[in-house]
C-alpha cells in the first residue's frame, strides 16, 4: 500500500468547534471544555483508502478562529492539499465568515478540495440556517456535512471524503 502524507488546514470563526471536531476524529474524544485556540494546533491521524490502495497521513492544522485571516493565518494555509470549513449552524453569521474565508483562501491559492461542516448538529433545534440557505451551499464546497463534534455524526465521513478529493486530485495531476 502506498503512503503520502498530505496538510489539512481547518477554518472557521471562532467557537464554532474545529478544536472539538478534530478531536473526535483524532481521538474520538469530546470534552465539553471550551479553549480557545492559538495560533494553530497540529494533530495528525492515518487513514486508509483501500479502494485507491493508499494510506494517507493527515496533517491536520487547527487554525485559530477568524473572520478574516492576517498575514499569520494566510502562511498556514501555505501547502495544505485541502480545506476543512467549519460553521456553527446555531450562529449563522458563522456561514458569512466561512463563506468570506473560502473566497479569500481560493483568491491566494487556487482551488484545493474541502468539505464545509455545519457543525453542532446535535443542536438542531437552535439551528439558525435555513434549509434553503443550506442547499444553496452545495456548489461552493466541494461537499456539505451536518456534523456534531459532541456525538460523532459525519465527522469521520466527512473528514474521510476530503481525504479522498485529495488523493483523486492528486491522481488526476500525475495523467
Amino acid at each position: 500500500m502506498t503512503q503520502i502524507v498530505r496538510k489539512i488546514c481547518i477554518v472557521g470563526d471562532f467557537a464554532v468547534g474545529k478544536t472539538s471536531v478534530v478531536e473526535r476524529f483524532v481521538n474520538n474524544h469530546f470534552s465539553e471544555k471550551y479553549l480557545t485556540t492559538v495560533g494553530v494546533k497540529i494533530d495528525t491521524k492515518q487513514i486508509s483508502l483501500v479502494e485507491h490502495g493508499i494510506s494517507i497521513k493527515l496533517v491536520l492544522w487547527d487554525v485559530a478562529g477568524a473572520e478574516k485571516f492576517g498575514s499569520r493565518e494566510i502562511a498556514y494555509l501555505r501547502g495544505a492539499a485541502g480545506t476543512v470549513f467549519v460553521v456553527d449552524g446555531t450562529r449563522h453569521l458563522t456561514l458569512s465568515s466561512v463563506i468570506s474565508l473560502e473566497e479569500q483562501i481560493q483568491g491566494l491559492y487556487g482551488y484545493r478540495p474541502s468539505v464545509l461542516l455545519l457543525n453542532k448538529s446535535d443542536l438542531a433545534g437552535q439551528w439558525q440556517l435555513s434549509q434553503e440557505k443550506i442547499e444553496s451551499l452545495d456548489g461552493s464546497f466541494s461537499q456539505v456535512y451536518r456534523t456534531s463534534a459532541k456525538t460523532g455524526e459525519e465527522v469521520e465521513a466527512a473528514l474521510t471524503k476530503l481525504a479522498e478529493l485529495i488523493v483523486s486530485r492528486d491522481i488526476q495531476k500525475t495523467k
